[in-house]
């Protein structure tokens, strides 16, 4: 599914082609080819990356695979030049992210981590507006995820956290990563409140009932002070917003909504005196809403990508930021089964 719409997106870049997908699952690769359509002509196909690395027919690689396989895959991509953009997370346990991001230190090509929520343009306006000052001194972030269930998945792998590094890692390494973002500060201590309540009670694979959270709340203390709290439900699917960020500082509180795309900025006033709340519509491409379930981010993820593989911008996503947002992750999901706080150092 995200493969399919990583292939949408490049469909509206001028400056990149797909010419190679790599499966071993066919019906995968024919969901691929459809999504391509007509530019489906003269596409390589393959069953492995290796394959696809010996024949150097490509100058960039999108790894949009199950998380536990991340590592395996980017092996011998490593021994390559290519460039390379990995979803997230980056790998379903924190010694295999440190391994990853140990590699792409002295990868001679690209190295990118899909965090497609910093590219949400609300998402985006909402952080420049909080480096700009707008809120004075940011002293408390927290955001909320109301939404659907997780979808079914080839093999149904999305269903075990041996698979997925669990909820904490595979769906809210987004929301660590913009805390790491926002605040400018590393992750110090979490405690994670959270458990599989509603969802996939009922299922069972090979006879085995899943075990990843539905719900949850998570603190996390920074080492600059500042404190965030995201609140997790994936039983919401009636909630108009899925995601809500607000900002606190001393001057003034700053939200954004997605997908309404809205910007709310409530300045502090006296006692008594009226509001002086300001709302603003972000803005966003049609084609790339069209082409994404992502409110266009993965559109403009994509151009930031590619920018920086031609040299007209930097590296914004780096290994070393998708091995803290796995941190963060690993640290939750330990809380919440041990019911306790972890430090980060645990980790060291």
């Amino acid at each position: 599914m995200m493969g399919c719409e990583h292939i949408r997106n490049i469909k509206l870049m001028p400056d990149a082609t797909v010419t190679a997908l790599v499966d071993p699952v066919p019906e995968s690769l024919q969901w691929g080819l459809s999504t391509l359509g007509s530019a489906a002509a003269g596409t390589r196909c393959y069953s492995d990356v290796g394959a696809l690395v010996a024949e150097n027919a490509v100058d960039a690689v999108l790894i949009v695979t199950p998380n536990h396989t991340h590592r395996a895959i980017l092996e011998p991509l490593f021994s390559s030049r290519l460039h390379i953009l990995c979803e997230k997370p980056l790998a379903t346990s924190v010694a295999d992210a440190r391994w990853i991001a140990e590699q792409a230190a002295t990868h001679q090509g690209v190295f990118w981590v899909g965090m497609e929520y910093r590219y949400m343009p609300p998402a985006s306006r909402f952080i420049s507006e909080i480096k700009d000052g707008r809120v004075g001194k940011l002293q408390m972030l927290s955001i909320r995820e109301h939404r659907f269930p997780f979808l079914r998945k080839v093999g149904d792998w999305n269903r075990f956290s041996r698979n997925t590094g669990g909820t904490m890692v595979e769906k809210c390494c987004h929301f660590f990563d913009l805390m790491r973002l926002i605040t400018g500060s590393e992750a110090v201590r979490v405690f994670c409140s959270g458990a599989m309540d509603v969802n996939h009670i009922d299922e069972r694979y090979a006879g085995e009932k899943p075990d990843i959270i539905d719900n949850s709340y998570t603190i996390v203390d920074f080492s600059n002070g500042m404190r965030a709290m995201l609140e997790l439900c994936m039983f919401a699917e009636g909630s108009e917003e899925q995601e809500e960020l607000t900002a606190v500082g001393d001057v003034a509180k700053l939200e954004t909504f997605i997908p309404r795309s809205e910007i709310v900025f409530s300045p502090r006033v006296p006692l008594g005196a009226p509001k002086r709340v300001e709302r603003t519509v972000v803005p966003i491409d049609e084609s790339a809403l069209k082409a994404g379930t992502h409110s266009g981010a993965t559109y403009y993820q994509m151009r930031a990508f590619l920018d920086a593989i031609q040299g007209r911008g930097a590296v914004a996503v780096s290994a070393r930021d998708g091995l803290r947002a796995v941190e963060i992750g690993m640290a939750a999901e330990i809380s919440a089964r041990e019911k306790r706080a972890v430090s980060l150092a645990e980790f060291a």
